[in-house]
């Protein structure tokens, strides 16, 4: 397990800082239903990263004999760091320049009529549908399988850290606001506007050395 947590612990710093889940749960704690909507977001990111990884490992297992080195899986990693470099240089080119502000999503408007259900399908929609966060989790998920080659449940315990580690950015900003309380808020205001303008920097950062990571691990394991 320790193998298979090393390999995907990378990938889930990366989901750890996306930027926009935090200021979604940022956000959420300004609202009428503050704790319930930031904890059922919470659970929703958690749940939704630990499905669409528990089914990539899975289909990887069935896929792959339990005594064969899974060739193939170093091509699927080479193959998700392109997509990441790619992806990373989306958000690069799509950076907001000089002081221009960067478009605000529409559902950050909408937050303040959220209920725990809508802020739980937020959450999951951003961990496990969205194609930056997708692109991670897969990448993590790849590499549990390949350090664990047909050992399911020690696949899904590294999974399992994997996720907690990666839910870790969203639960910093509701742990401070369970601590602070009303003075939470100056702090809070100030991470969200700083993230929402580097949103593109910060992710095209982590993308690109992901990126890189997975493609070398592809090429070492060819």
């Amino acid at each position: 397990m320790g193998a298979a947590i090393g390999q995907s612990l990378p990938v889930a710093v990366g989901v750890l800082v996306s930027p926009l889940p935090i200021v979604a749960v940022v956000l959420m704690l300004v609202t009428p239903r503050a704790k319930a909507n930031a904890l059922s977001f919470l659970l929703g990111w958690l749940v939704g990263i630990y499905v669409l990884g528990a089914i990539v490992v899975l289909v990887a297992g069935a896929a792959t004999p339990s005594d064969d080195k899974p060739g193939w899986v170093a091509w699927v990693k080479i193959v998700l760091g392109l997509l990441l470099l790619f992806v990373a240089f989306r958000q690069w080119s799509g950076r907001p320049k000089g002081d221009a502000e960067p478009p605000t999503p529409k559902w950050m408007s909408a937050i303040d009529t959220f209920k725990p259900p809508a802020a739980f399908g937020l959450a999951v929609l951003l961990g496990a549908v969205n194609p930056k966060n997708l692109l991670l989790v897969v990448s993590g998920a790849a590499a549990i399988s390949a350090a664990a080659p047909g050992d399911t449940g020690t696949q899904l315990g590294a999974l399992a850290v994997f996720t907690v580690v990666a839910a870790l950015g969203v639960a910093a900003p509701i742990v401070v606001y369970l601590a602070m309380g009303s003075r939470a808020a100056k702090i809070l205001d100030e991470l969200k506007t700083w993230m929402i303008h580097n949103n593109a920097v910060i992710m095209a950062i982590l993308l690109l050395v992901i990126g890189f990571k997975m493609i070398g691990d592809g090429i070492t394991a060819i």
